[in-house]
């Protein structure tokens, strides 16, 4: 892995690692927990992992149910009503090219990766304690997916590092969502210098700096708003099991009027 890229070979990785591939013609990227034996764990949603429907975003990355892996019967294994699902590394990369996710970078390397989703400042704990997280959550599931503060990036960056964002209201852990914002509001914060600035050059600089800042503020190794939780308290922390009891309830509220009828 080099400071261009974080591109390896299969032969490289190894259990416990934070691998990615690009889909969609570098349009964006999907992220996993690489367990050993040629086997993926990762988070997609929940509501496109029963539908055909192919769509552009990872954000919506759908398994097809007509179609089966030739090399694992496996594949594919997940607990009913959840997103985060066991591959095989083929499935996983479709065809695509595989990278590492680097942990514990200086903030000098971190700010000179133009592209979000590729590395984090934070340091990643033991391999062992990454699968066990990774093959806990393939159990219970990680909550509902969302775009910008629940993807599969903020899966694996859970899985490696153990922290949880106290601020439910702002961006996640997820780098690739922080660009998704950042650029826009930096080239919209930078459009005033326009008046000030005469060169292109000298507007397109700043608009750069100011990206790659906002990325580095939203990094979870040096924000401020996050906790280490152990996965076995993760559902709690994040109410998970509260709505599933409240669901429960409203399920068995719903049994008795039938009852009564």
């Amino acid at each position: 892995m080099g400071l261009l890229t974080n591109r390896v070979e299969r032969n490289e990785i190894k259990p416990g690692d934070h691998i990615y591939t690009y889909r969609a013609v570098f349009a964006y990227s999907h992220h996993g927990i690489f367990v050993g034996g040629s086997k993926v764990v990762h988070f997609r949603p929940e509501r496109y992992l029963d539908s055909s429907i192919e769509t552009s975003s990872d954000l919506y990355d759908p398994i097809s149910p007509q179609s089966t892996c030739p090399t694992f019967p496996d594949c594919g294994f997940r607990q009913p009503n959840s997103g985060v699902v066991l591959s095989c590394l083929d499935c996983f990369l479709r065809n695509g090219s595989l990278y590492c996710f680097e942990y514990g970078v200086a903030p000098s390397v971190f700010l000179a990766k133009v592209r979000g989703g590729t590395c984090t400042t934070a340091v990643s704990d033991s391999p062992e304690t990454v699968i066990h997280r990774a093959m806990y959550l393939l159990q219970n599931g990680f909550g509902n997916y969302d775009i910008f503060q629940n993807n599969c990036e903020d899966f694996a960056l859970y899985c490696k590092t153990g922290l949880l964002i106290i601020d439910k209201q702002g961006v996640g852990r997820s780098g690739q969502a922080s660009s998704v914002i950042g650029a826009p509001l930096a080239a919209l914060l930078s459009s005033p210098l326009k008046l000030l600035m005469p060169s292109p050059v000298g507007v397109a600089t700043v608009t750069a700096g100011m990206y790659c800042m906002s990325r580095y503020a939203t990094d979870i190794g040096v924000r401020s708003d996050v906790i280490k939780v152990a996965v076995e308290d993760l559902a709690v922390n994040l109410g998970w099991a509260r709505r599933h009891d409240e669901a429960a309830e409203e399920n068995e509220a719903s049994n008795r009027q039938l009852v009564t009828l």
